[in-house]
């Protein structure tokens, strides 16, 4: 057993006001998002001003932070929120569905592509890169407020956390962000630098994001008040795993259609041109 290395959830508190690990995590993930989208645009994988890159982590932040919080609301505890409804503006407290987010963020995404006249893949390839770096963050401020909770074990490295009981659980909170943020960076940012048919490397994210879900969730306890959902199967799989096949199906389509990315370009006075039709 490794004992659990408590870190209150608040890092930083003046009077009422206080300010947790958890909000930092995401902070610190739009804050990578807009560096590595404009170092790639200074490189010319996809051309965009300083303006529109922080336009897009902004519209990404709103969609990511509503869709999120809505997702959790609606499929996770959806009771709870609707005779509390208020609490779904408390993000600060945690309670965030990947799925919803993700769903947020494209929406705001595809909203920023179109009003911009800019080819969606060539943005969402390079884009979707940064997405792994956000999402380990994210696991790890979940590990800090010791919630998502792995199952009982006694591998030699479980822990036991606060308000969890006394059994000794996997960590799956770093095993999570090991996977869906190490991992899936390394190999979403090989596929980028290949610079394979456009639209590939934004549909690899949604094939390995959900397979490795899919794996993790068997070490992962379920929510309580939901536990399994079909068989073994919990919530995060039942909603990965169709994320997986249309990640895979939409990556074939892409290569099959064959061509290099597309570039979005914008023109000197800082307006975007058209190079090509948006995917």
């Amino acid at each position: 057993m490794i004992p659990y290395p408590r870190v209150d959830p608040v890092f930083f508190s003046i009077g009422p006001l206080a300010f947790r690990w958890y909000g930092l995590m995401y902070a610190l993930a739009f804050l990578f998002a807009t560096a590595f989208t404009s170092r790639a645009a200074k490189r010319g994988g996809v051309r965009l001003t300083a303006e529109q890159v922080s336009d897009l982590v902004f519209h990404a932040a709103i969609g990511v932070i509503l869709g999120g919080r809505l997702g959790y609301a609606l499929i996770y505890n959806p009771g709870y929120y609707l005779h509390h409804p208020l609490g779904i503006l408390a993000v600060w407290e945690g309670g965030m569905s990947f799925h919803g987010g993700c769903v947020g963020g494209l929406v705001a995404g595809w909203i920023f592509c179109r009003r911009r006249a800019l080819a969606f893949y060539a943005v969402a390839d390079v884009s979707m890169v940064s997405v792994p770096v956000g999402l380990g963050l994210g696991r790890l401020g979940n590990f800090i407020n010791g919630e998502l909770v792995g199952r009982a074990t006694d591998v030699p490295w479980c822990m036991i956390f606060p308000d969890a009981g006394p059994e000794c659980r996997h960590p799956s909170q770093l095993y999570q962000a090991g996977l869906e943020g190490v991992a899936l960076f390394l190999i979403l940012r090989y596929l980028y630098g290949k610079a394979l048919a456009r639209g590939v490397t934004f549909w690899a994210f949604f094939v390995f994001y959900g397979l490795f879900r899919f794996l993790v969730e068997f070490f992962r306890q379920p929510d309580a008040h939901i536990g399994f959902v079909l068989g073994p199967f919990s919530m995060g799989q039942m909603l990965s795993l169709p994320m997986c096949v249309l990640g895979l199906v939409m990556a074939l389509r892409c290569h099959n259609a064959g061509g290099r990315p597309h570039v979005a370009r914008a023109s000197s006075a800082g307006r975007p041109e058209r190079r090509a039709p948006s995917g």
